[in-house]
């Protein structure tokens, strides 16, 4: 039950609001409206220099591009001007296969076109072929280029609207006059890709006058009289003008009635200048997102004292009651998210499992060929020897016949071998780890890959400690780790004369297997361990044993890397834990 109000808070306040209460609704109302100017100006300023100095930086960038592909333009006169074809060609007036020669010139470089001119200013020779015959001996391009010794660069209106940049040079021989080479550099590309940037970019030359300009109707204006052709604004334009007028400092120019940002940089050629335009919107809409979220805030707080001061009491029993309740349902939210996590590490672990016991039955399949070649070899000559003894039977030989079936014993104990170590290969991986001699998974390894490495005939040198390399692991996967990398290392040097693999066990704090080759080596190092990346093939394998392997050694507690050698081939080094304790005793 609620008790009654108290008759002096209630006379002190107006509608039941305190004194207290009414200060702190003054304060915060004092405090959004100050904390809206100031932030207004200060968030205007801040965010008009970022998005100037992005300007400034993509004019920085578009007169890298400008300077680029006039000083490619420019080289390209100097250089024909130079050439012995062109030279005899204009000597001796045959010009049959000179335009060919400057069209595939011009794919080149990407000029827009390429001329050769004659003493007499006729176009012999010519990218675009309508220019063929044509005389230009009282242009100014030929009159300049005859002029100067050195490469001249024109600018001049076209008929059909822009400018043609061209450079020209004198084509001579000693002291004798042969023609002019003309090449016209393709700036117009520029203006199509600046359009995607910004509102409006234009390119002044040293007069100031537009000759490149995202707005058509600009060129060949100055910038005033640029800025000056734009529609008369209404009255509601210009009141919403005067408005943004008086909320900020004067913009620096106004672009088809919108107020807009301007930026400036020289560009290194002829007193040219880039000067771009960016409008004021994006500024105004994160100043306005900001202030609005600082408007929000101050509303809240306004509410919330409202709240605090009308209900304190309910209020906050009601809010502990929600905030039981979310963090309730909070828990076990976490809770079922936690249990799926788990059920999926879980998954996710026999998957891998199953994923490496995949790729060791797949390598098993490749090595059963080679193995079923091992097992003939010993039922054949059990056959000879079978047949021999029955023959000194015959002959009552009975000591020679007891030698061969002596013979035929050790034959089958020989298929037995092959066949017990493909059996402990195909098995899955024990979880329990037991010390393992790295020395013994190494020829159990090599005994495995046998047919394999004798029908690639690739020369294997093994260099092993004088006693026990001993560690803590699976000795079935630490086997598929060091068969995986001597299958790689096969397929590596499958393309050498006298291919080669170096094994080396060494031991310290660490146990360290590494395998070396003379192979083509490592092409993509930094995808050497990802799964399904191979060099290797269609049909040839499918990129898990590295990224098995590196999971298998990494399960074991040690690394696996790989690198190319200096003298060439690729070095792969397995380190491992060195079980100190049963090595020495062992020793």
């Amino acid at each position: 039950m609620l008790a009654p109000p108290d008759l002096d808070n209630t006379r002190t306040g107006l509608l039941g609001i305190p004194l207290w209460g009414r200060l702190i609704v003054g304060v915060l109302m004092v405090a959004g409206i100050g904390a809206v100017w100031v932030l207004n100006g200060w968030l205007t300023e801040s965010f008009s220099e970022n998005t100037r100095n992005r300007a400034e930086l993509r004019l920085v960038l578009y007169s890298g591009n400008i300077q680029s592909e006039l000083q490619r333009n420019s080289v390209v006169p100097l250089l024909l001007s130079r050439d012995p074809e062109l030279i005899n060609a204009l000597r001796e007036g045959s010009y049959s296969s000179t335009s060919q020669r400057l069209i595939a010139l011009q794919s080149e470089i990407g000029a827009a076109s390429i001329e050769l001119l004659d003493s007499y200013g006729r176009t012999v020779a010519a990218t675009d072929r309508n220019r063929l015959g044509m005389n230009r001996h009282s242009d100014q391009v030929f009159v300049d280029a005859r002029r100067s010794p050195d490469t001249v660069f024109l600018t001049k209106p076209r008929d059909s609207g822009g400018y043609s940049f061209t450079f020209a040079r004198m084509v001579r021989q000693a002291s004798d006059f042969l023609g002019v080479v003309v090449v016209e550099a393709d700036l117009t590309k520029f203006e199509r890709s600046w359009a995607g940037f910004a509102d409006a970019v234009a390119l002044t030359d040293s007069e100031g006058r537009i000759i490149l300009a995202t707005e058509p109707r600009w060129r060949g204006r100055s910038e005033a009289e640029a800025l000056e052709l734009r529609d008369a604004p209404s009255a509601i334009a210009r009141a919403l003008r005067a408005t943004a007028d008086w909320a900020q400092d004067p913009p620096d120019a106004f672009l088809r009635g919108e107020a807009v940002l301007r930026s400036e940089i020289r560009v290194p050629f002829r007193g040219w200048k880039l000067i771009s335009f960016t409008r004021y919107d994006s500024v105004r809409e994160r100043v306005n997102g900001v202030l609005a979220l600082v408007i929000m805030a101050f509303a809240l707080l306004l509410a919330l004292t409202f709240y605090m001061v009308s209900r304190r009491a309910w209020s906050q029993s009601a809010l502990f009651q929600r905030e039981s309740a979310e963090l309730r349902a909070l828990n076990l939210r976490l809770q079922r998210e936690i249990s799926a996590r788990e059920k999926v590490q879980k998954d996710l672990a026999v998957a891998e499992q199953t994923l490496a016991q995949s790729s060791k039955l797949a390598s098993l399949g490749e090595m059963s060929a080679s193995v079923s070649h091992e097992l003939n070899q010993p039922l054949a000559a059990m056959k000879t020897y079978l047949a021999g003894a029955r023959l000194l039977l015959t002959r009552r030989r009975v000591e020679e016949a007891l030698a061969s079936f002596q013979r035929i014993d050790d034959l089958i104990e020989r298929m037995g071998a092959i066949t017990r170590t493909l059996k402990s290969f195909a098995r899955k991986g024990g979880e329990a780890f037991a010390p393992v001699d790295l020395r013994d998974c190494l020829a159990e390894a090599l005994s495995l890959m046998e047919p394999q490495l004798r029908s690639a005939r690739v020369l294997v040198t093994r260099t092993l400690p004088p006693g026990p390399a001993m560690v803590m692991g699976d000795r079935v996967r630490i086997e598929q780790v060091i068969i995986n990398l001597v299958r790689n290392a096969i397929d590596a040097t499958r393309m050498s004369n006298a291919a080669q693999i170096d094994l080396i066990v060494t031991q310290g704090d660490e146990v360290a297997l590494t395998v070396r080759d003379n192979g083509e080596g490592i092409r993509d190092m930094d995808n050497l361990f990802e799964p399904f990346h191979t060099t290797k093939a269609a049909g040839e394998g499918v990129g898990l044993g590295l990224a098995i392997s590196s999971g298998i050694v990494a399960d074991h507690g040690g690394r696996l890397t790989g690198q190319n050698a200096p003298q060439g081939g690729a070095v792969f080094e397995v380190r491992l834990p060195r079980l100190g304790g049963l090595s020495e005793a062992a020793e």
